[in-house]
């Protein structure tokens, strides 16, 4: 493969009228080629006042989760989308980057046990 044709990007679609649903999978998507573990997307509409969906994924180490939301910011940048907000930028436990309708936590294993995201929102799911 020639040089010029590596250095060629796939230029994906723009998100920036993108339904919530299709920009949490966007998030997964990217979360995912960049190795995050234990991905979750959940739903909130309705019971939330703040967002749609939230995007939970785990990193292996402090880099890794600083890894992943730089990498979410930069690759959602390139789709027209970027963050109202982003807070734990100075820790390395946990980060969350605000999309408004979808809100990502990405934390270390430790974080995410601690704080429980997933089973608070998937129990209220089932009631």
């Amino acid at each position: 493969m020639s040089e010029e044709m590596m250095e060629q990007e796939v230029v994906l679609p723009s998100l920036a009228d993108a339904a919530a649903d299709e920009l949490a999978e966007a998030c997964r998507a990217v979360l995912d080629a960049k190795k995050a573990a234990n991905i979750s997307v959940i739903s909130v509409a309705g019971r939330s006042d703040i967002t749609d969906y939230l995007v939970l994924a785990t990193g292996t180490s402090g880099p890794h989760v600083k890894a992943l939301a730089d990498e979410l910011e930069y690759k959602l940048s390139l789709r027209d989308v970027h963050p109202l907000h982003a807070d734990g930028v100075g820790t390395r436990s946990w980060q969350i980057v605000d999309y408004g309708t979808v809100m990502v936590h990405i934390f270390d294993r430790e974080a995410r046990e601690f704080f429980n995201l997933d089973k608070l929102y998937k129990e209220t799911t089932e009631e």
